[in-house]
């Protein structure tokens, strides 16, 4: 039996999707919560197979939701369903370790067919989101930098400190750490001096 705890804070959505599956003999859907707390301290209590996760849920996002599920209760596999699509969207909640990506305009069918995947093991996405990824792996790393990455970058370069960087830009030192850390993602680095040289080698700086 593939057990399922449902995500979403709007109760409407979670009774369709409990629809959806109850006709399913191998499916039972076991428990449901409305925000990302609920969905910790559920995961921790029914250890489901599958949980179908919202995104925008209150109090602590799914992706924030994914990555503590994922830690407290290793062998559920979390399924983002959602009505967002954006790169950063997708590419925030596959590092965060959901297992698929499925969008609430799919069919019956595909809904059921990815929880059985996933509960499989395989990796579930939407057509439209495997198409983003692709491009996203396609794509050269270095052109995804802001231009908020790229000035904090310069003033790596010029040897600022992260504090010296925050009170220059006037932003919170947290906040440059975050930039730093997107760019080093996206560089494909670990370092501040291996930021820089990838930089300036792609004509960034």
């Amino acid at each position: 039996m593939i057990t399922v705890l449902l995500v979403d804070d709007h109760p409407v959505v979670r009774a369709g999707v409990r629809g959806l599956l109850s006709g399913e003999a191998d499916i039972a859907v076991v428990g449901e919560a409305a925000s990302g707390p609920e969905a910790v301290t559920a995961a921790r209590a029914l250890r489901p197979s599958v949980v179908l996760m919202d995104l925008r849920l209150p109090v602590l996002d799914g992706v924030g939701a994914t990555a503590q599920v994922l830690a407290a209760v290793p062998g559920t596999r979390v399924v983002v369903l959602t009505t967002y699509e954006t790169d950063a969207d997708i590419l925030r909640a596959v590092e965060a370790g959901a297992a698929g990506y499925l969008l609430k305009d799919a069919g019956r069918l595909d809904l059921v067919a990815a929880v059985r995947a996933a509960a499989r093991g395989e990796t579930v996405l939407s057509p439209s989101v495997a198409t983003r990824l692709l491009h996203q792996v396609r794509r050269p790393r270095t052109d995804g930098l802001s231009a908020r990455e790229v000035e904090v970058l310069r003033l790596v370069a010029r040897g600022l400190s992260n504090g010296e960087i925050a009170r220059a830009l006037h932003i919170g030192e947290a906040t440059v750490k975050t930039h730093l850390l997107r760019t080093f993602a996206k560089l494909g680095v670990n370092d501040r001096t291996a930021a820089v040289t990838t930089a300036m080698a792609a004509g960034l700086l």
